[in-house]
């Protein structure tokens, strides 16, 4: 670091992104991007005449894919804010409900853009300890005074809580935000959208970038009540008003509006992932239930760091995190069978010796 850095700078815990390395080519599995190109409809919208028009400035309430959304969720427009992928819509979240008297609680095991952000924003942050089990029980958070952030199916372990579980956090203090991070949500979770409607102090967020294949185009959405988006806007509007490109309001809008095929890569994805599943236990693996588009796995031969590396020397890459509790397990992106299989025939190979 220089020695112009900033007190407050150096204190920052930087989110660590998964590899992408520029090296070689590896079948990745280690940043849970889809396996499948963007919907058809997409391509079509990036047309030659709407990437000229990358001169003007995007449109900066972001409409045409407010209303997509809005519409997909049988919303109001009044009900999304979209924005350059969920992490920077988190960050406005952490920074409009967030502050001094009121800090954050998130899992000790979850998201680590959690932690990024409460650092950077200096604010006072709670880390519950998930159960034994890795599950999360809304019993620890329910006398917590302020914002509460719940990632939801949980990343890395893909373990989700019920939406019954979320009232009661709702419902116990209205005068706090809970936050819902539903980056996962459509390969199998229970989603809280429907709650919008009922509870002022319930904000959803949701990501492009699994489901609908658009992680290279960064784009990000939260859904609650009017109020609560307003807050936000005030936030977003203080630091970057135009923050969706106009290449990426299109895709996202066409993506939005392109349900069959969003559904068809969906189900892909489920019934690789418990392919996967039955075919890792079948080695001996333990692996927690997941509802999201990756697993959490551990072997009972072979430790987290050791399978990892093992792995990338063999051209896959899947995400290890030197963690307590979680030391052991890797996380594996469920991607296309073929990639799967390829997986598969290293680790054999691996315990092989070969």
């Amino acid at each position: 670091m220089s020695r112009f850095l900033s007190l407050e700078a150096q204190r920052l815990a930087p989110y660590t992104p998964g590899e992408q390395p520029r090296d070689q080519q590896y079948i990745k599995l280690n940043t849970n991007e889809s396996p499948f190109p963007p919907s058809p409809k997409v391509l079509d919208a990036l047309s030659r005449a709407e990437a000229e028009k990358l001169c003007l400035y995007s449109d900066p309430a972001c409409g045409a894919l407010n209303a997509a959304i809005a519409g997909r969720y049988g919303l109001s427009e009044e009900n999304v804010i979209s924005g350059n992928g969920s992490d920077e819509i988190l960050a406005f979240a952490f920074r409009a409900f967030c502050g001094e008297g009121r800090g954050a609680a998130f899992a000790d095991i979850t998201y680590g853009f959690y932690e990024a952000q409460a650092a950077l924003f200096g604010l006072e942050a709670r880390r519950v300890p998930l159960r034994e089990d890795f599950s999360l029980n809304v019993e620890d958070y329910l006398d917590f005074p302020g914002t509460v952030v719940l990632a939801n199916p949980n990343a890395p372990t893909g373990m989700t809580v019920p939406t019954a579980a979320i009232r009661r956090l709702l419902e116990r203090d209205p005068g706090r935000v809970v936050i819902v991070d539903e980056a996962y949500v459509d390969f199998g979770g229970e989603s809280c959208v429907p709650l919008v409607r009922e509870y002022g102090n319930l904000l959803v967020t949701q990501t492009m970038s699994k489901s609908r294949s658009l992680a290279g185009g960064r784009i990000g959405f939260a859904l609650g009540a009017p109020e609560l988006i307003e807050d936000l806007n005030r936030v977003k509007y203080s630091f970057n008003p135009y923050n969706v490109n106009r290449l990426s309001l299109l895709a996202g809008a066409a993506a939005m509006e392109d349900e069959d095929y969003f559904r068809t890569c969906c189900r892909a994805v489920r019934d690789n992932r418990a392919w996967t599943a039955a075919e890792l236990e079948a080695r001996g693996f333990a692996v927690l239930p997941s509802s999201a588009n990756f697993l959490f796995a551990k072997s009972d031969r072979l430790p987290g760091g050791e399978l990892y590396r093992s792995l990338k020397e063999r051209g896959i890459l899947v995400r290890w995190f030197d963690k307590d509790r979680i030391r052991d397990f890797v996380r594996i992106t469920i991607g296309s069978r073929e990639q799967m299989e390829a997986l598969m025939e290293q680790i054999d190979r691996l315990s092989a010796g070969t």
